[in-house]
């Protein structure tokens, strides 16, 4: 598919400091390591994004800027991982540019892969590896002295929870923790930009809460988080910016509050001193439903407009005799917005 992806920012320095490696006795620079290593894959070896009858990203433009918080969501199918896949160079793209921190991926992939850190969905380490040399190794890959590697996996397992499972095979471990590994082995080496692609799918509440913690943390630092993700409150909740794709295309990329604003209506909602069978007349308009059993008034408002109508309702209930003993004002959820535009596009 055509893409054109961008993360602004600045490289400083060389693609990694020439040293040992972290694992293995080679005294190779790590740098032409890197380039051996991490160059893309001939085109006959990539898996090509055109494939039939599946969607695929096409005229994708997307800009996300260095300390971003970016969630993409979409449905099942809709491009998100493809995305993804693209930008690291695991998906052939059949036209258009990819450009990581200012570094085009066609002319310099291994210095753009330096700066890249990749939690994919699935496990993508040796299950029978121990849990500490899965990050020491990863950190090596990168150029990592292991005099360097072994704090920062400390900190990495310590902050994960997973220092007291250092020692065993990563086979050893639950789902969840195994999930808290690949983030740690996808932070070994201090990347600018993580992608987290559905990151806490299967994963429990308290860790889900504990990671969020880890991430917002890494944003303080300037990472630039990129998140797919199908829980829609996580987004809402975490996410600077969001952008939404279905079937290969961009619908829409906005701040997540500008968006909540510009597509979200409210609601106001009366409880009412006495059900009412229907509506009267008297107040009757397109965004007010009566529930079912009577007793609840709704209406539907845009809270950005000059007039909402709220002020003109009131009025005409209290002409009409209509009392409420109580109300309450309801925002719609990302989950509602998203819904909306993602059957909108499919129609």
């Amino acid at each position: 598919g055509h893409a054109e992806a961008s993360v602004v920012g600045e490289v400083d320095g060389d693609v990694a400091q020439k040293g040992t490696i972290a694992r293995g006795d080679s005294k190779l620079d790590p740098r032409q390591l890197l380039r051996q290593h991490l160059a893309p894959l001939p085109t006959r070896d990539r898996t090509v994004a055109a494939v039939a009858d599946q969607p695929v990203p096409h005229a994708l433009d997307l800009d996300v800027a260095q300390g971003d918080f970016f969630a993409l969501l979409g449905p099942n199918g809709a491009g998100k991982s493809t995305t993804l896949g693209i930008v690291c160079s695991l998906v052939q793209k059949t036209a258009g540019q990819v450009k990581i921190l200012g570094i085009d991926i066609d002319q310099d992939f291994a210095k753009a892969k330096y700066a890249l850190g990749v939690v994919p969905q699935e496990f993508n380490f040796s299950q029978f590896e121990k849990v500490e040399d899965i990050i020491l190794t990863q950190a090596g890959y990168y150029g990592m002295p292991m005099k360097e590697a072994r704090p920062r996996c400390e900190r990495l397992l310590k902050d994960l929870g997973l220092w007291d499972k250092r020692n065993g095979a990563a086979r050893m471990l639950s789902g969840g923790m195994k999930r808290r590994l690949m983030i740690a082995k996808a932070l070994s080496h201090e990347p600018k930009i993580l992608f987290l692609d559905e990151p806490t799918a299967g994963v429990d509440v308290e860790l889900r809460r504990d990671m969020w913690e880890m991430v917002r943390g890494l944003r303080e630092t300037g990472v630039t988080v990129i998140l797919t993700t199908h829980y829609i409150e996580e987004a809402e909740e975490m996410a600077d910016r969001i952008g939404i794709i279905n079937r290969g295309r961009i619908l829409l990329v906005d701040e997540t509050r500008a968006l909540m604003d510009k597509l979200g209506a409210r609601e106001l909602r009366l409880h009412l001193q006495e059900p009412l069978p229907t509506i009267p007349e008297a107040v009757a308009q397109e965004n007010l439903t009566l529930s079912e059993d009577g007793s609840e008034l709704v209406f539907r408002f845009d809270a950005s407009a000059e007039q909402t109508g709220v002020a003109a309702l009131l009025r005409k209930l209290d002409a009409a005799g209509i009392a409420f003993r109580d109300l309450n004002t309801r925002e719609s959820s990302l989950e509602e917005i998203f819904v909306s535009l993602v059957r909108g596009d499919a129609e």
